[in-house]
């Protein structure tokens, strides 16, 4: 049933709105008694007409009627809706991947990652969504040693190493 029209008692004054709204600093809130100001001053008939006035969609304005009709003007103001989807890893799951992500054997591969979470954890997680994660929001860097030449000769690395340190002097602080 799509209803255009909606009962709200509005407990404060058209002036006591307008004065409210014309006080608040923030958009949100400045936006929600504008539309309970613009429905108690007869501005407006229905909820289509005041969503389309704000600019917003009708199943906003009802719930912002909503929420003032069980919390009152106060409960609608300090009310900070945060809807979305919720992060595919969070609380104790991120804690325990940035412990592991810590230790000195690490992680060699994003894929490493994934099978770890679904081994440990029992998440599915997509690869992209543990690269973002890992890279962009942990900020961690994966373990992965440098390649070296299968018939490199170990003592030539660390003769090298000796007289590098005589050429170069830099070298002997790392």
């Amino acid at each position: 049933m799509n209803m255009k029209w909606l009962l709200i008692d509005i407990a404060e004054t058209v002036e006591e709105l307008k004065a409210i709204m014309h006080s608040q600093i923030k958009a949100k809130p400045k936006e929600r008694v504008q539309a309970l100001y613009l429905w108690k001053a007869g501005i407006v008939k229905d909820i289509a007409d005041l969503a389309s006035l704000l600019g917003r969609s009708e199943s906003t304005i009802r719930l912002w009627f909503a929420r003032y009709q069980a919390e009152g003007l106060s409960g609608l103001l300090s009310w900070n809706y945060r809807g979305g989807k919720r992060p595919a890893l969070s609380g104790t799951v991120l804690e325990a991947l940035q412990t592991r992500l810590q230790e000195p054997d690490g992680f060699r591969s994003y894929g490493e990652i994934q099978d770890w979470l679904a081994k440990e954890q029992g998440l599915e997680i997509p690869y992209k969504t543990v690269h973002q994660t890992v890279h962009y929001k942990l900020k961690a860097k994966l373990k992965v040693a440098r390649p070296t030449h299968r018939l490199r000769f170990e003592m030539a690395v660390v003769d090298f190493k000796k007289t590098a340190l005589w050429y170069f002097p830099v070298l002997a602080t790392h």
